[in-house]
């Protein structure tokens, strides 16, 4: 029973016959809806926004993110730590110890990063 019904499917794929019926999708938002939304983003780009904006258009805020990130204009907010300054990673850490030095160390990665920043401290100290 299964292969007469497969052997059917087949015989309509390869003839150009539809198999399902086609469905019509409705936009999530509309073309207002999305001007509105690029305007008020962009007078005032800040989570606050993203929220009101949630909440105008009964739609999740992660769904206003993704729709302002694939209209271009959404700005994610810069990462910080939990004191509120900004993440270095190791790398760039590694970076401006070797420009500082002149020389290239590569096992420098595998300090931990308390330690490279205090290096990059004492290095920049000397440096000036």
């Amino acid at each position: 029973m299964k292969t007469k019904n497969l052997i059917k499917q087949i015989k309509a794929f390869f003839s150009g016959d539809k198999i399902m019926t086609e469905v019509t999708r409705t936009p999530n938002y509309t073309d207002a809806m999305v001007d509105s939304m690029v305007a008020d983003y962009q007078d005032n780009p800040t989570k606050d926004t993203v929220a009101k904006l949630a909440s105008e258009f009964n739609k999740t805020t992660r769904s206003i993110v993704a729709k302002l990130v694939r209209e271009g204009v959404y700005v994610a907010a810069p990462r910080v730590t939990k004191t509120g300054a900004p993440v270095i990673r190791k790398s760039e850490l590694v970076s401006q110890i070797q420009d500082a030095l002149g020389v290239e160390l590569v096992s420098l990665e595998k300090a931990s990063k308390a330690d490279l920043e205090k290096l990059a401290w004492h290095v920049a100290g000397e440096s000036k």
